[in-house]
């Protein structure tokens, strides 16, 4: 079979995976990137002495990223030390409840019991009904093509049932606790692909399997070690990887992908093209004006964008024993806090924060007797309702006050040593895509999973996926996920394309 030359857009983990798995295929793969980096939203930021991830902190899903190697006829290990966290995450109420959620199920019912011991029968129901609920979707929804109406219909009726889409998340977390604080907990995981918990089908409650049945993994030296690792492979495999080369253009001939043009005026040929860029923006901007590129956005337009973040990169002068690597302090009004985010689309003035501490596991991240503070809280994605480039340090200083509620002073008597913020405007501005959002589409209706856009385009040929916004969705392992079944979907068509020939 010829060789093809492939185009990527973007040097993502989305975009790296289908480059590599293309490549291979033995295809010819160029890598373009506008940023100086791989990585894409998967960033760093070093100074001061202090290093930061900017964007993922959390790596569920191992085998995913096992997978992306094995295929290529690697070893992980080669690459990545990818560590388990324990805890996984210490989460703390401000009735002074705190709770360590640890993968080992008898060791997570003594938490559980030391908060109350009737609790212990429901954890271990809900561990066997999200058990039974990843069985029930990982085929159909994570590890193939994306499903549509028929695919649903030729699973057995058991596993209909199993997939519980009837209920929200947190109906179904409330029919197995009674604990108030185990039920936020839980809820929690919708913030996983920037939903809210009230709204998502009780089908999501499958991350809860993913994270507390499996693990959470850390590779040493930060998060950004991912994209390295995909990088070093690319090359290995022959990659072309371009950086600081912005896509202005997909060039379409007869309904069917014929290159890209250049922001310096060059141009590429191509027998495909994979976007690991926000499908919106794909049909918004790299696309000609056209029927085409209008049915793309209309359908877009159609899907809620998940929620975004407000991050606070700060350097502690201190040292906190009582921290774990990943800290979640909650607000006292869950409800409320949802609200703000997807119906009045403001930052919730009491927001739930998570603090990521990588110097807890690699010291060097840090200054000697310091701490690299990751403080993250959910927020909205752009709209008019709320102008953060007025208005982004003020709520900079809320989050301060809200953290300093809790004890979590980065500087007692004194100013962080390194301190950044990231509002959704700057990750609009960074990264492209959708409104600021964080993970592309939320998953607030029980239809997204069969209407989020495709790894294949439906209205030029030749056009591929790989990203937050495409099946399967947000999130580090499922945007590994879009990029291989992108990458499947390349090799299918150029099969056909092969086969029609002859």
């Amino acid at each position: 079979m010829k060789q093809k030359h492939i185009v990527v857009i973007g040097a993502g983990v989305g975009g790296l995976t289908a480059a590599i798995r293309l490549a291979r295929r033995g295809h010819a793969v160029t890598v373009l990137e506008q940023l100086d980096r791989p990585g894409g939203k998967m960033g760093e930021w070093r100074a001061g002495g202090f290093r930061f991830d900017t964007g993922p902190s959390v790596v569920t899903m191992r085998a995913v990223i096992e997978r992306v190697f094995h295929d290529a006829g690697r070893k992980l290990e080669d690459y990545l030390d990818l560590m388990p966290v324990h805890p996984i995450t210490r989460y703390h109420w401000r009735d002074g409840v705190t709770l360590d959620a640890l993968q080992d199920e008898e060791a997570m019912c003594a938490e559980i019991a030391r908060l109350d011991p009737r609790e212990v029968d429901g954890y271990r129901r809900f561990m066997r009904y999200v058990a039974e609920l990843h069985r029930a979707v990982s085929r159909p929804f994570l590890y193939s093509r994306q499903p549509g109406w028929r695919d649903l219909l030729r699973l057995p009726l058991a596993d209909v049932l199993r997939i519980d889409a009837l209920r929200t998340m947190h109906q179904a977390i409330r029919a197995h606790f009674r604990d108030p604080h185990l039920i936020q907990l839980f809820s929690r995981f919708a913030t996983y692909n920037g939903s809210s918990p009230y709204r998502a089908p009780a089908t999501l409650n499958v991350i809860a399997h993913v994270e507390m049945a499996q693990g959470a993994w850390y590779p040493r030296g930060g998060v950004y070690q991912i994209a390295l690792a995909l990088e070093r492979l690319a090359r290995e495999l022959g990659v072309a990887l371009r950086y600081g080369s912005r896509v202005e253009k997909i060039e379409v001939t007869a309904g069917m992908v014929a290159g890209v043009l250049l922001a310096d005026g060059s141009r590429l040929s191509a027998d495909a093209v994979v976007a690991n860029a926000d499908v919106s923006d794909v049909y918004r901007h790299l696309l000609d004006d056209g029927p085409a590129a209008r049915r793309g956005q209309q359908r877009a337009a159609r899907l809620e964008p998940s929620c975004s973040g407000f991050v606070l990169l700060l350097g502690a002068t201190r040292q906190t024993p009582r921290l774990a690597h990943h800290n979640i302090f909650f607000t006292d009004d869950y409800p409320a806090e949802f609200a703000a985010i997807f119906d009045r689309r403001i930052p919730p003035p009491d927001p739930t924060i998570y603090l990521c501490i990588t110097s807890k596991t690699d010291p060097d991240h840090a200054p000697a007797g310091c701490e690299n503070w990751f403080a993250l809280v959910n927020a909205p994605y752009l709209s008019p309702a709320y102008d953060w480039e007025r208005d982004g340090e003020r709520y900079a200083a809320r989050l301060k006050d809200v953290m300093r509620g809790w004890g979590l002073d980065p500087a007692p008597g004194g100013a962080p040593l390194v301190e950044r913020a990231l509002t959704p405007l700057h990750l609009q501005t960074m990264y492209g895509g959708n409104a600021g959002a964080i993970y592309g589409f939320s998953s607030n209706t029980r239809t997204t999973a069969f209407r989020r856009p495709n790894n294949r385009a439906r209205e030029v040929a030749g056009l591929y996926f790989a990203s937050g916004s495409a099946h399967p969705g947000g999130g580090v392992p499922l945007v590994i996920l879009s990029g291989i079944a992108a990458s499947d979907c390349v090799e299918e068509d150029v099969h056909v394309q092969a086969s029609g020939s002859v």
